[in-house]
């Protein structure tokens, strides 16, 4: 099992933030990193040779010392906190899962992390029932000692927030910790800022775009012990957390809905493929009390303590490179299916695939696979 501290130097801080803010360096190439070279900043000092190998014509851009610096300066100066993986106040549900973020940026309570977590989710246009429902098991769940997660949206989020603001209640935010999404749930902000946690992994005063969201999503589920979906129309953000949860290992839960509802389809069908029918906050609280907590839950291997993977010889990486290149495709395909097929050894793959991330020629998704993208110009 991978070991914490209460808190890392400052200047492996320093410099984990800055790997993490650097071009290309997303969650499992920033663990990969810190596996092999053992500190952020050998890992920076690495960076532009990996990602030149990994066919990258143009140099990468490594953040800054002053911009990290900065960065950390403004959240500070708003009454902010950051917290890295591997420090004892990182949450240890959102460590296990395969692409944790490496750190949070915080307001409000950080030991709130550190508790048993339960996330609510929803649809944002949601009926007047399913508001006062989400705001129900909102609080009857935090009166029962769990934290409720959601993402701040309008809707079904805001109201099991509301619901759990006496007992506890944390905002995952698609972008910087300080940006208020949407601007109607100001007040909202406000609440949970006070009496409860706001998290992030972006940089402070970064707006969400799209494209952030399934982000978000892994942290609300991957801080949590289970999802609860409230009401969401088919192939809605609510039913890609409870997918994402389903892949961490948590459990899934649905309140079932009217077959005349569209906003019901989504809970329904998560029913029939298996997620536990609730309909009352007791229910769940029963079922949770038989989960194991969130102190029992181990991280994957290839964390940050983990023995130092060394590359292959630059011959065999060579080849490889070559029939790695051959096999990749836009559609995605499993890194296990990689070195199966192509019989690799596990360390040229991973390493090579790192190469090609950080070059910009691969994509990471989900479940521990990849999928070709266009070269770099």
């Amino acid at each position: 099992m991978n070991t914490t501290i209460e808190r890392l130097p400052e200047a492996e801080r320093l410099a984990r933030l800055r790997l993490y803010r650097s071009e290309n360096v997303g969650p499992i190439a920033f663990r990969q990193l810190l596996a092999r070279f053992r500190s952020g900043e050998a890992a920076l000092e690495a960076l532009p040779a990996l990602a030149k190998r990994g066919g990258r014509r143009r140099p990468l851009k490594v953040c800054p010392k002053a911009e990290a610096e900065r960065e950390l300066e403004a959240l500070e100066a708003a009454g902010g906190w950051m917290v890295h993986r591997g420090e004892a106040g990182f949450p240890a549900p959102l460590a296990t899962i395969e692409d944790a973020p490496p750190l949070l940026s915080g307001f409000g309570h950080p030991h709130l992390l550190r508790r048993p977590a339960v996330a609510i989710v929803g649809a944002r246009e949601c009926s007047l029932n399913g508001r006062r429902l989400a705001e129900r098991f909102g609080r009857a769940l935090a009166e029962a000692g769990f934290v409720v997660v959601s993402g701040m949206a309008k809707g079904i989020d805001a109201a099991a927030h509301s619901g759990a603001l006496d007992g506890g209640t944390i905002a995952a935010l698609a972008g910087g910790v300080d940006v208020i999404y949407p601007r109607e749930n100001a007040d909202l902000y406000r609440a949970i800022k006070e009496r409860g946690a706001l998290v992030g992994e972006m940089p402070f005063g970064l707006v969400g775009q799209a494209r952030h969201f399934p982000r978000r999503n892994r942290v609300i589920s991957g801080l949590s012990l289970g999802v609860l979906v409230v009401e969401a129309r088919q192939r809605s953000g609510s039913l890609i957390t409870a997918r994402l949860a389903a892949d961490q290992g948590r459990e899934v839960f649905a309140l079932p809905g009217s077959p005349l509802d569209p906003r019901a389809r989504g809970p329904n069908d998560l029913i029939r493929k298996g997620a536990a029918l609730v309909e009352s906050p007791e229910e769940m609280i029963a079922y949770l009390a038989d989960l194991p907590g969130p102190d029992a839950m181990e991280e994957p291997t290839g964390g940050f303590d983990d023995a130092p993977v060394g590359p292959p010889d630059e011959a065999s990486l060579d080849a490889a490179r070559a029939a790695i290149r051959q096999a990749l495709s836009p559609t995605p395909v499993g890194q296990d299916e990689l070195i199966r097929d192509l019989g690799l050894p596990p360390a040229a793959v991973l390493t090579v695939l790192l190469e090609m991330e950080l070059a910009g020629t691969v994509e990471r998704l989900p479940g521990g696979r990849v999928s070709l993208l266009a070269p770099e110009a």
